[in-house]
């Protein structure tokens, strides 16, 4: 069988492709009216007063913390399973991060601890700068007590909604700017829709979005068609209009998207959810998953095989599975600078160790879950 069956990867169809080329025969391909009317767009979908579209979902983070004058002493909090970006975002404005279990069922941001860990540090005299919730695979953090806590302790709270685009909260597809002060998007090519590389900062903070917009251009201000003005250190984050022409044809399928994904979550559960392996990922009643991941955990207790074996007997069946994610403590980086070691956060690294990502997206057939479904359970049988 040649055919391979990866994580996760892009759907493009002709549509797609002709509304780049339509770019690309234009006069401007880059910052011009594409980019706009992708960011408006964006605000039209998911209710946001502002968006500003970036080179990619790292980059969001990073303006997110620098037009929130995230500083040196400033402590900021996020879980540990998330993709490295989530907390390199802190380190990049000189500020501290600390990191907040998950829930066993939704891996997310354990609200309960998160709330010991506040109270904690504010026992020290420490106050807590801002919160970053992740939407992780694509399950919505519980947002309405995440937003009770940042009222109450007066914290920014940020959605890292990277993998839930198109997810839905109590049935609302706009629920991050009903709860948190600024999400942030990424639009790589293994997520729910793609403009290759590509990120966005949704908020309804006219001067968070103000700074951004001047921070993603080198700091400049411009005063004329030829004069312009620096006055703080900026950056080269913007994105081309034909990165933009493909996100807005993108969004349109995004419903579509969604539904696919969560046809094949739906496959592998039935599949999965009554051998004994096996844990599938639980969906809460407030939730409609995304599913930009399918995190399947695998009791390897209960098997005579590793992670690293059976995903190498995966890959040799033309499956490429992926991990998501080791957790961001347990990194060498982190561990030196900051102190952090195993056992810290407990229900993280269990969940690490179990958790294989199959592949999910809108261009596999059932014939493929079929063969994926069958491969996984004839190799641990």
């Amino acid at each position: 069988m040649n055919k391979k069956y990866s994580y996760g990867r892009q759907c493009i169809d002709k549509e797609d492709i002709q509304s780049v080329v339509n770019i690309l025969e234009s006069d401007m391909l880059t910052q011009g009216p594409a980019v706009k009317l992708f960011e408006n767009a964006l605000c039209k979908k998911f209710g946001s007063a502002y968006c500003s579209v970036v080179t990619n979902g790292t980059a969001a983070l990073h303006l997110t913390g620098l037009a929130s004058n995230w500083q040196q002493n400033d402590t900021i909090l996020t879980t540990p399973i998330t993709f490295l970006a989530t907390a390199n975002c802190i380190l990049y404005s000189k500020a501290t991060p600390d990191f907040v279990d998950i829930e066993p069922d939704t891996y997310t941001i354990d609200v309960n601890k998160l709330e010991d860990k506040i109270k904690n540090y504010v026992q020290k005299g420490i106050n807590i700068k801002a919160v970053i919730g992740v939407d992780y695979a694509g399950h919505p953090c519980d947002w309405e007590s995440l937003r009770v806590l940042a009222d109450k302790y007066e914290f920014q709270l940020i959605n890292d909604a990277c993998h839930a685009i198109g997810a839905k909260y109590h049935d609302n597809e706009q629920y991050p700017m009903s709860y948190a002060d600024i999400a942030v998007y990424s639009f790589h090519p293994v997520k729910n829709i793609t403009t290759g590389e590509g990120g966005a900062v949704l908020t309804n903070n006219k001067k968070i979005y103000e700074k951004i917009l001047k921070l993603r251009t080198h700091g400049l201000e411009r005063k004329s068609d030829w004069y312009y003005e620096m006055h703080e250190l900026g950056y080269n984050y913007r994105i081309t209009d034909f990165q933009c022409a493909l996100g807005i044809s993108q969004l349109k399928k995004l419903g579509h998207f969604i539904k696919q994904r969560q046809f094949i979550a739906k496959y592998y559960d039935e599949k999965f959810a009554k051998a004994e392996h096996f844990i599938i990922p639980k969906k809460s009643p407030y939730a409609n998953h995304a599913y930009h991941l399918y995190p399947l955990q695998i009791r390897f207790d209960t098997v005579e095989m590793s992670k690293e074996e059976l995903l190498y007997r995966l890959k040799l069946k033309n499956i490429f599975c992926q991990v998501h994610y080791i957790p961001i403590h347990l990194q060498p980086f982190y561990q030196k600078k900051f102190g952090f070691k195993i056992n810290d956060f407990p229900i993280a690294e269990h969940f690490y160790k179990q958790e294989m990502s199959l592949p999910v997206h809108p261009l596999l057939k059932k014939n493929d879950l079929k063969y994926i479904t069958d491969t996984i359970m004839e190799i641990l049988r």
